[in-house]
């Protein structure tokens, strides 16, 4: 790994002269490269995917209409956008790594209109609304082949090429071939809320804004605008959305995560190498757990940063790259001190223009976007720029008036996001100090003495540190050296990678977690610059960093063998020498990763102490055990990603359900002989087959494959994310109690078990149902039915009967 040096500009190969003709300074005589090798790296990791898809069973039709829709109605017109609003070109992938974000923004609005007007059909053509203004104004035709591109190293594209390849190697491996895109048998596996992002993106195909699937005409008060985007995905690319769901977005809105990252890195920075390690700690670096298997039962403190999130959560995966965008503008507008220069790393960043006055409609587009992409992810934002805020006003005794608009601008995003598409819902979070912690070191009896509890309290504080934070370690060199005289942009960084955590830690319940994945994009930016910093101090030889690189690889490699194969055996040895049972202690859970972290700091200790000892005799080992020691602990996470790659070939995670062929069947006929304004009613509510086929109660009202998969909404399928329902939870992320109107209820139960014909024309006439779908495995139809519907389907498990 190679990094520029911190006073001197960030050497860059030009593409080309800069207009008007001049030669930069730096780099200006560098032999320019050929066109090939600068686009080869982009090509590879592009075919890496495509190939790891057709493995994966997805069609060549598929993969080519997919290209299609992200060339034609995202990338082109984000990109042709963002180019009038920036002031000056840098790099184009940057162009196109922003323009992409940007043409994901534009297609809600699209998305909006085609939805509202009822123009689904002409949705193709919705670029042209970009493309032909661009195309007949002479000012801005000069977008469509801008000048004064500036090229990276090929090692730096390369090494975002290989983080890239790695996530697409890891979706492939965890997601892509785990999980079918229809199921093939009646024991078929699929991860439990699959059917139900289905169902959102099946209604964002004809509601704007989104109402309920499993409760038809119930208002949906959620971040939906990723199944918005994969509705536009379907509409615009005519690709059927199990495809898109279980094959396309995920893999590819994970790789502009990681290029978008990698691109605000380099530029918030100024320092190249801290984009692919950015990209690589956000994306790469796990918890830390010293755990294996890591399930959901032992998600210590809340949902992973990368764990399953990225491919079981698509509003998580769709909200990265809006996030890190808006970062990315926010960071850059905060570059200019109070007299209008740039901050005091200008000499390393003067290669990347800012943005100019275009980054405030930047940051609006983003802004809104994410507002309702995830909703952890605006609160973060804006507690980052107001540390960022006070500390200018403290430092200049000014009012920072461009802190003041970009928070004016979130601010309204943020109000909204509230009003208008959560509608002040609050899905049952509630302030609760440590409410999410508290149970490690809860002791009801109070048995413990004060100072023994005191312990547990902090240790259960350090393991949450630990658990998510130990990639942020990177930042402290930063800090220690600048002694907290950092710049805005630095505050900004700092203040939400803080107010992440301090949030979960604040607000009761499991999704309060993504307020600390939210925070770590920002704190990790700010870890790659201190890495970087650090790592040009150190000033290693090319046989130094060669030596480094192949003991951290060896260093993740023990790690991850170790914890693979030991971790029982060590979370039981740490438990006996810490005289706990594993029974009746809070914070068992926690003594593993806690042993872990001070078994490795013990060897740190000891290695640290012999590095000196060896340095006294050889002068060239001064002042470069700090390097080392912080490269180990940015890596300390890295066997979480491999151990998850282990655990989906191994372990059932319990989040997998099984979903029969003959269901999916039925429904899928649905899909082809409905309108997609009928409504249906089923008898099936629950997710039978783990509990209630077998006899059990009913107690996970979570059914939601009738509605995913026919694409239809339903007159009262599974209930338990229904936002009236999860605010009854107090935090929890699902309902399990009894249907809100119980007698529209009693009315769908009749339809199948006791139906009249009084009550199927009520169900007809008021409710729009079209059709009645019976699960058998839940319960058999009144023979009666027969004689007052038409049946149109049997499969044996599945009939399906249409009313006259």
């Amino acid at each position: 790994m190679g990094t520029t040096d911190s006073a001197a500009p960030e050497r860059l190969a030009f593409s080309g002269r800069q207009p008007g003709g001049s030669t930069p300074p730096d780099g200006g005589d560098r032999p320019a490269v050929h066109a090939f090798w600068r686009f080869l790296p982009g090509m590879a990791a592009y075919l890496f995917l495509v190939v790891l898809l057709l493995i994966a069973d997805t069609s060549v039709g598929d993969v080519a209409r997919y290209t299609g829709y992200a060339l034609w109605g995202v990338l082109l017109p984000g990109t042709l956008v963002f180019r009038a609003l920036r002031r000056r070109p840098f790099s184009l992938l940057e162009d196109l790594a922003y323009g992409a974000v940007t043409g994901l923004v534009l297609e809600l609005v699209a998305w909006f209109l085609l939805v509202t007007l009822g123009a689904q059909s002409i949705a193709v053509a919705w670029p042209l609304a970009v493309v032909i203004p661009f195309a007949a104004v002479p000012r801005l035709r000069r977008h469509w082949r801008p000048r004064g591109y500036r090229a990276a190293s090929l090692g730096w594209s390369w090494s975002v090429a290989g983080a890239v390849m790695l996530s697409s190697a890891y979706f492939h491996q965890v997601f892509l071939s785990r999980f079918p895109v229809l199921p093939t048998g009646e024991t078929t596996r699929i991860f439990g809320d699959m059917p139900y992002m289905l169902s959102l993106a099946a209604n964002a195909k004809q509601h704007a804004p989104l109402t309920v699937p499993q409760a038809a005409g119930e208002p949906l008060y959620y971040h939906w605008f990723s199944f918005a985007h994969m509705a536009m995905t379907d509409m615009v690319g005519h690709i059927d959305l199990p495809v898109v769901e279980s094959r396309l977005v995920v893999p590819a809105l994970a790789a502009l995560s990681m290029v978008i990252t990698a691109v605000v890195a380099r530029r918030l920075t100024g320092r190249a190498w801290a984009g692919p390690l950015a990209a690589v700690l956000v994306f790469a670096v796990g918890e830390f757990t010293a755990m294996y298997p890591n399930n959901v039962n032992t998600w210590t403190f809340g949902a992973p940063a990368v764990r399953l999130m990225f491919w079981s959560s698509i509003s998580l995966t769709y909200s990265q790259p809006l996030l890190i965008a808006l970062l990315g503008v926010v960071g850059d507008a905060l570059r200019r001190n109070e007299n209008g220069q740039d901050g005091a790393d200008a000499g390393a960043r003067g290669s990347a223009p800012l943005f100019g006055p275009g980054v405030f409609i930047l940051t609006a587009l983003f802004a809104l976007a994410s507002s309702a992409s995830k909703a952890s992810t605006l609160p973060v934002t804006l507690a980052g720029l107001t540390v960022a805020g006070l500390a200018m006003l403290i430092g200049t005794r000014r009012i920072p008036w461009t802190v003041v608009g970009l928070g004016a601008i979130l601010a309204g995003a943020q109000v909204f996001a509230m009003a208008v598409i959560f509608n002040f819902e609050s899905y049952g979070l509630e302030i609760d100090p440590f409410g999410n912690v508290q149970s490690y070191w809860a002791d009801p009896d109070h048995a413990r003495p004060m100072a023994f509890q005191a312990l547990v309290v902090a240790a259960t504080l350090g393991a949450f540190v630990l658990n998510h934070h130990v990639k942020l370690l990177g930042m402290i060199p930063l800090l220690r050296r600048r002694k907290f005289g950092l710049e805005p942009v630095q505050w900004f960084l700092l203040g939400a990678a803080v107010a992440g955590p301090a949030a979960y830690l604040t607000v009761n319940g499991y999704n309060s977690s993504y307020f600390t994945i939210a925070a770590l994009p920002f704190g990790v930016m700010l870890s790659a610059w201190g890495y970087c910093e650090s790592f040009e101090r150190a000033a290693l030889s090319p046989r130094a960093k060669a030596a480094l690189a192949v003991g951290t690889s060896a260093f993740i490699a023990l790690l991850t063998v170790a914890i693979y194969r030991y971790s029982d055996a060590w979370a039981g040895y740490v438990q006996r020498l810490c005289g706990d049972s594993g029974a009746t202690t809070s914070y068992s859970l926690l003594l593993a990763a806690l042993g872990a972290a001070a078994a490795l700091a013990l060897i740190a200790l000891v290695c640290g102490t012999l590095w000196w000892l060896v340095g006294r005799a050889r002068p060239a080992l001064r002042g470069r055990g700090g390097i080392v020691l912080l490269t180990a602990a940015l890596a300390a996470g890295a066997p979480g990603l491999a151990h998850d790659v282990l655990q989906s070939r191994e372990v059932a995670w319990v989040g997998s359900w099984v979903l029969p062929r003959t269901q999916v069947e039925a429904a899928r006929w649905i899909r082809a002989h409905s309108d997609p304004s009928d409504v249906l009613v089923t008898n099936s509510h629950c997710w039978e087959f783990d509990n209630y086929a077998n006899g059990s109660a009913c107690d996970n009202k979570r059914s939601q494959w009738l509605s995913g998969y026919s694409e239809r909404s339903v007159l009262i399928e599974g209930w338990a994310y229904a936002p009236r329902a999860v605010a009854l939870t107090r935090g929890g992320t699902a309902y399990d109690g009894p249907f809100w109107d119980q007698e529209l209820f009693a009315l769908n139960e009749d339809a199948v078990y006791r139906p009249t014909e009084a009550k199927l024309r009520t169900l007809h006439d008021r409710y729009h149902v079209r059709y009645v779908v019976v699960h058998r495995p839940t319960g058999y139809e009144s023979p009666r039915l027969r004689e007052l519907a038409r049946q149109v389907f049997d499969n044996g498990t599945t009939a399906v009967y249409r009313l006259p």
